[in-house]
């Protein structure tokens, strides 16, 4: 019973010490952004940062727009994509079916670095100019395999019988798709979406290989700005971001919980 009870103290002690490592940054950086001065010192409580984040950062801005079109629009385009290849791979069969799962599996596990090059390799053999249409191409291509697992995972739960069922009601295959699966795909769909957008959101080092001039997401305007040092500008961003990631996340659980009921 002792041993028991000194295996549950420990791992509640590394769970905590756990959550303090991940979130104590974030609550440093929160606290920072408020701070008048612009070094690790307390200069007292202000809203300066955030009035010069509003104000004077026309190039954070224009970052962030790139970022969040291009999150949006891979994600709406891999989560098609993803989709529809789950509902194939599941259902149906074709020649090189195993092959194609099984290297729809190599982007999840390759590095970063050798995408991003690969990409860059490709774009520049085929004289495709780098811009924002590469950095979406990219993005949509990493997140298609992301989508097309996550759906695959939900498929393997789903029952076969209530396709059957709309079959024999008379519902065409179109009908049946529309009216039964994707609905109860629907939870699967919105955390792929999710899973996309946020990878797309954040992505980086892919990025860093396939962007032009002029097609900074807000990633790589962040990384720009840093190598000057840590702006205070860059804390206010961030605590900006953090709110729009907490009501995001809340909002689509709410979604899900309303599609489940």
């Amino acid at each position: 019973m002792s041993n028991r009870l000194d295996k549950r103290k420990t791992s509640f002690v590394i769970f905590v010490l756990s959550m303090i490592f991940f979130y104590l940054p974030l609550i440093v950086l929160t606290i920072y952004s408020f701070n008048d001065g612009k070094g690790m010192i307390w200069n007292g409580f202000s809203l300066r940062w955030y009035k010069e984040l509003f104000q004077y950062s026309d190039n954070i801005w224009k970052a962030f727009y790139y970022s969040i079109t291009i999150a949006l629009m891979s994600s709406v385009t891999s989560t098609i994509i993803g989709t529809f290849g789950a509902i194939a791979l599941k259902w149906y069969d074709f020649k090189g079916k195993k092959l194609l799962k099984n290297l729809s599996i190599l982007p999840l596990v390759v590095p970063d670095i050798i995408i991003g090059v690969s990409l860059l390799i490709m774009f520049a053999t085929v004289k495709f100019k780098l811009g924002i249409t590469t950095i979406f191409i990219a993005h949509t291509t990493f997140n298609i395999p992301y989508v097309l697992f996550i759906i695959l995972s939900r498929l393997e739960e789903f029952d076969y019988s209530v396709v059957e069922a709309a079959h024999d009601l008379g519902a065409t295959n179109k009908q049946t798709l529309t009216k039964v699966i994707i609905p109860l795909l629907l939870p699967a769909i919105i955390s792929a979406f999710l899973m996309a957008l946020t990878l797309s959101f954040d992505d980086f080092v892919i990025t860093f290989f396939v962007s032009g001039p002029g097609s900074s997401t807000l990633p790589l305007r962040i990384y720009s700005m840093i190598r000057l040092g840590v702006s205070p500008v860059i804390n206010a961003l961030s605590v900006l971001l953090i709110g729009i990631s907490i009501l995001l996340t809340l909002s689509t659980k709410k979604l899900q919980k309303n599609f489940l009921q």
